[in-house]
């Protein structure tokens, strides 16, 4: 069990960077992981082990149910929201979609990031605004 280090404060860009990874949104309150702590990884900060589990929707590989989930939960430490997840085992399937080294969610992080950015840009004027995918990099064109 582990948290990501940035705070999601764009659900709109959070939603459609997990649908370029693969991810659909469900509306659920829980989401689903190995199901308990056994205390090989600290608690996420501000989380209790009775919070595990909870969210306020989930993120889940799209056409795979038995595969772990993402909670959105709102943080604890700030404002915005903060993601739950459990890397065991590659969580069946999800990390695969997430992650390039089977723990965190650097794809998925990378993708909110670009999201986030492409509608700053747009609100600043820019209409054309571009993706530019070069050796593991993301650069945004706009014009």
């Amino acid at each position: 069990m582990t948290t990501i280090d940035v705070i999601i404060n764009d659900l709109d860009s959070l939603q459609k960077a997990a649908e370029k990874l693969g991810l659909e949104v469900r509306q659920k309150k829980t989401y689903h992981w190995f199901g308990r702590h056994v205390g090989d990884y600290p608690l996420p900060e501000g989380f209790t082990q009775s919070e595990l589990g909870k969210c306020e929707f989930a993120l889940g590989v799209v056409g795979k149910a038995g595969a772990y989930e993402i909670g959105v939960v709102k943080s604890k430490t700030g404002n915005g929201y903060t993601l739950l997840y459990d890397f065991y085992a590659g969580g069946d399937g999800l990390m695969k979609q997430v992650s390039t080294d089977g723990k965190s969610l650097n794809l998925l992080k990378t993708e909110y990031g670009v999201e986030v950015a492409k509608k700053a840009l747009r609100r600043k004027g820019y209409r054309n605004v571009k993706e530019v995918r070069e050796n593991g990099k993301v650069r945004l064109v706009a014009r």
